[in-house]
């Protein structure tokens, strides 16, 4: 086994990487070229098709599993055992988050600019798992008896952008025994030889927020009636005031309905909304505020005191990943392998959700590992060029590759 790769390895690994760039960026366009919008699972089963047929020509088999959503596509298992039973767990998703008929109507297409290169999923995540590939190749190239040593497990979420569960246990269920860690293919950062790795994500509740009043005639009878809206406007203030960003906790509500004509007082609305926290304690306090609100009832019919009524309910919860002792060992271990190469590395704790939320407190796990790029989510595009779609950074592959590979080699060799 390897230990510490030396610079003539080094040079190796980094020519092999350069010379498969143009197959690489090949392979991510052709990615890139079909529609994975998650609610779209003959697309996002198209993709894992060519997943696993790139995938194959490494000696990996493939398993796919249907979420447990119907509409959604299939997960995705690519598997290459090793001579030992250790394994490392290499995770990404199939699934965006455009729809076809956005692509077309903004034109987001396969677009090379520059160093950049525009496209849905270029970054976010299609190019991750384009750098899986890249790391598993040059070691099957370079470093032949790593490769066949470790237990490969290739794991790509159906449905990543949406809330399912079953992924998280497919990936529990794959990566039982001796898995030395959990990468995560999500974009970094990485510039002028500084780059950003994630070690730890902030949890998320999602909350629905139900006022209930009492109708009455807007114009005849309007003292009789008691706003579900009024209510449920001044509820939504008040737990727009929970959010607090000196102690990274964040209330949002996203979407607001209610009432039914324009000459009813309204019985009812709704709202529902986001909560997000890197701290298990300050997420768990939280929860009890914003669920304290239903006792704050404060609208009333002014005939005869009849009261508004708040229901607030928990939809699903994503846990904090928060900042621990053993995703900053491998922190450690990603920092030695980057002064190898001269390349700084820093801590990143990330404010959007990933796989490693579900998996960092069952298995080692590092996220952002991915190429650097810009504008996740977005379609549009500017001419002034205060919109920008979605775009990978090519310069940034290569040397992430490298940075992964080495890394991954310290990693295997601190578990001998």
């Amino acid at each position: 086994m390897l230990h510490n790769i030396d610079s003539q390895t080094i040079s190796r690994l980094e020519d092999h990487l350069n010379s498969g760039l143009p197959f690489y960026l090949d392979l991510l366009r052709q990615m890139v070229g079909i529609n994975s919008f998650t609610a779209n699972g003959l697309g996002v089963n198209a993709l894992a098709d060519l997943t696993a047929e790139a995938f194959a020509e490494l000696g990996f088999s493939a398993e796919k599993v249907q979420c447990t959503v119907p509409i959604y596509g299939k997960h995705l298992v690519l598997a290459r055992p090793g001579r030992s039973d250790r394994k490392i767990g290499l995770i990404s998703h199939l699934d965006t988050v455009f729809p076809l008929d956005e692509e077309i109507e903004q034109n987001f297409v396969w677009r090379p600019a520059g160093d950049r290169i525009y496209g849905p999923g270029t970054m976010d995540i299609k190019g991750g798992t384009v750098m899986i590939y890249m790391m598993l190749a040059a070691l099957k190239e370079v470093l032949p008896q790593l490769f066949d040593e470790i237990t490969w497990v290739v794991l790509l979420n159906a449905a990543e952008e949406t809330v399912v569960q079953d992924f998280p246990e497919l990936c529990l269920q794959h990566l039982a025994g001796k898995c030395l860690a959990c990468l995560v293919f999500e974009a970094g950062f990485l510039e002028e030889k500084k780059a950003l790795v994630v070690v730890a994500r902030k949890g998320m509740a999602l909350y629905r927020v139900e006022a209930e009043g009492r109708g009455a005639h807007a114009g005849s009878n309007h003292s009789q009636g008691a706003s579900a809206i009024v209510q449920l406007a001044r509820t939504i203030q008040q737990i727009d005031s929970l959010t607090d960003h000196e102690r990274n906790i964040t209330f949002n509500v996203g979407t607001v309905a209610g009432g039914t004509v324009l000459n009813r007082v309204p019985h009812y609305a709704v709202a529902s909304g986001e909560m997000r926290a890197f701290s298990t304690d300050v997420y768990e306090a939280g929860l009890a505020r914003l669920l304290a609100l239903r006792d704050q009832v404060n609208v009333r019919s002014p005939a005869d005191g009849f009261p508004c009524r708040i229901s607030i309910n928990i939809i699903h919860q994503t846990p904090p990943w928060s900042r621990n002792s053993v995703t900053d060992r491998l922190l450690g271990i990603w920092q030695q392998a980057a002064g190898q190469i001269g390349m700084q590395l820093f801590p990143e704790e990330r404010g959007g959700l990933s796989d490693g939320n579900q998996l960092w407190s069952r298995i080692p796990t590092i996220d952002g590992l991915g190429p650097a790029g810009r504008n996740a989510h977005c379609s549009e595009h500017s001419e002034d060029g205060k919109k920008e779609q979605e775009y990978v950074l090519v310069p940034s592959f290569v040397p992430k590759a490298l940075l992964n590979i080495l890394a991954v080699e310290r990693l295997i060799a601190s578990k001998e």
